[in-house]
Parts: structure tokens; C-alpha cells; sequence
């Protein structure tokens, strides 16, 4: 069985990274993990935003809307601060809320910083995707994607990305399967494909 393609939109979100003032760390360590856990064929399209949140919202409906992503994952600007207007941005393009995303990031956080609190994470549907922002920092980003683990590299609490696979069949995305060891995706027996 072929699997369609799944077109994942990443948006890094920093004022200091998109102009120049240090490297984006966020868009590379997205590329690195999905590659490392999607066994589907996918594509990704990149953008690389200022905290501003006009500039946030046209991001993320571009690549739903023209860029037809299924997937889009922010990284950046879900803190307290003045700057930190992601989530605002998200909900301001979003047909329906998925606040458990964000509740499960901040679970996972906690288990490595007592601040992960703080965070206003969250997840959205706009049409037929699903939009998440992520941590800012690359090992966050890892942490709440693939889990906790163990010293011995157990599986200790799983990832949001388990979830990911099913909630886009849901809302009539591509199929998505993932390769195991890093992220082990979750679909009742009814909803599994034959591979």
C-alpha cells in the first residue's frame, strides 16, 4: 500500500532568529525528529517568523490554505511574556481547539522543568489540519514529541506525536505511520490499515 504524501508545515517563531541576530534552532531540530520518526512519505515547508502575530496568523493559514499542509508545528512564543502571542495566533485562525495537546506538553515539560507551567501551548483544527505549537528550545521539542525515557532510553510516558496519526485520519488527512522506536503512533483496531 502506498501512503499518500503528508505535507508538514513548520513555523519558528523568534524575533532575534529571523533577522539574523543568532540561528534558528527550531526549524532544523523539527526536520531532524521528523525524519527520524515518520515512515510515511512526507514534505516540509519551512517559515521563519517574527513574534508579530499578524505575521504568525498568515503563516499558518498560507500553509493550510495554499501550501495544503496537514500538519503545521510552531515552535516559539508560547511563553508569558508581551512578545509571546503564538497561541493567540493559533486560536485566531482555528476552527476547533484541542486544549489536550497543550495540557500533555506541559505534563510531559514538568517531568524535566519545574517552569514548563508557564507555557500556553496549545492545538487547533483549521480545515483539514492540525496545527500544535511546540517548545522553543530543541530538546523540549524532542521531549513532548517522542516522550519520557528512562536512563536505559524506556519509554516512560508517551509523546503527543502518538496522537498526531488518528487526529489527522479524523479530520480526513493523509494516513501517517511512524517508525516505532522513536514514536510508536496510536489508532483504535478499527482505524489501523492493513500495511
Amino acid at each position: 500500500m502506498t501512503s499518500e504524501l503528508l505535507r508538514v508545515g513548520v513555523v519558528s517563531i523568534s524575533d532575534r532568529a529571523s533577522t539574523g541576530v543568532y540561528e534558528d534552532k527550531g526549524i532544523p531540530a523539527l526536520s531532524e525528529w521528523l525524519a527520524a520518526a515518520l515512515a510515511s512519505p512526507w514534505q516540509m515547508e519551512s517559515r521563519l517568523v517574527p513574534d508579530e502575530r499578524a505575521l504568525i496568523e498568515a503563516a499558518l493559514c498560507e500553509l493550510v490554505d495554499q501550501a495544503g499542509c496537514a500538519l503545521v508545528l510552531t515552535t516559539g512564543g508560547t511563553g508569558p511574556s508581551a512578545r509571546d502571542v503564538t497561541p493567540e495566533a493559533t486560536l485566531a485562525v482555528a476552527d476547533k481547539e484541542l486544549p489536550g495537546f497543550g495540557e500533555e506538553m506541559r505534563r510531559i515539560s514538568r517531568h524535566f522543568v519545574p517552569t514548563a507551567i508557564l507555557s500556553r501551548q496549545t492545538a487547533v483544527i483549521r480545515g483539514k489540519a492540525l496545527i500544535i505549537n511546540l517548545p522553543g528550545q530543541p530538546k523540549s521539542i524532542r521531549e513532548t514529541l517522542e516522550g519520557v525515557r528512562s536512563a536505559e532510553g524506556a519509554l516512560l510516558v508517551d509523546g503527543i506525536f502518538s496522537a498526531v496519526p488518528y487526529c489527522i485520519d479524523l479530520i480526513g488527512g493523509p494516513y501517517i505511520e511512524t517508525k516505532e522506536p522513536v514514536c510508536k503512533a496510536f489508532r483504535p483496531k478499527s482505524a489501523l490499515r492493513p500495511t
